[in-house]
């Protein structure tokens, strides 16, 4: 369990901040970025949270709940140590991809194929949702960068990159079912 007595610690002053093992690394490292990343991306679900309805809330909730535990998961390196760390870190796993995966299988059943590419909008579930998937693909991109200096738990980048997916067919859900959404139209304004 966490507690937080005192907010701030004044540890970080000079630009450096301590990740999940205790290491002291820059704020602005790649590990960091990845999982600050992951940090806002877990705020704009929370925006989403206000626009859609009480099924979807519920599932954005617990992907909040995943989200703090990918925050967790990149925020702690050396995983060829997690077997003798004295307290085994939280790593996501591949029942979360797994969820999100039947998730959007579920929601994909009742929409129409796509015959064109759609634009971020329509309500503000969608809007919000689009803007989700977003920061989605950043966070991704970051891990993925991550992973090409130091080890990255596999499950936290296939997560992101299924959960990006999951906004987008979501995001056509609030839009009635895809029925709303906005149409790209190629060269409509030349």
């Amino acid at each position: 369990m966490v507690v937080l007595n005192k907010i701030y610690t004044r540890t970080g002053d000079k630009g450096q901040t301590a990740l999940g093992n205790g290491d002291r690394v820059a704020k602005h490292s790649a590990r960091v970025t990845a999982y600050g990343t992951v940090d806002e991306l877990n705020a704009t679900v929370g925006m989403a949270r206000l626009h859609v309805a009480p099924e979807m809330d519920a599932q954005l909730s617990a992907i909040q709940n995943d989200l703090f535990d990918l925050g967790a998961d990149l925020c702690r390196p050396d995983m060829e140590k997690d077997a003798d760390a004295e307290y085994p870190p939280l790593r996501l796993a591949a029942s979360q991809v797994d969820r999100l995966e039947s998730q959007i299988d579920a929601m994909n059943d009742v929409l129409e194929p796509l015959r064109s590419f759609i634009l971020p909008g329509g309500s503000a579930g969608a809007a919000h949702l689009h803007l989700c998937r977003t920061v989605a693909r950043r966070a991704e991109r970051l891990s993925v960068e991550l992973s090409t200096i130091e080890a990255v738990n596999e499950a936290a980048i296939k997560y992101l990159n299924r959960l990006s997916d999951w906004f987008f067919v979501a995001a056509r859900i609030c839009n009635d079912d895809g029925k709303s959404d906005v149409l790209w139209v190629p060269g409509a304004n030349r």
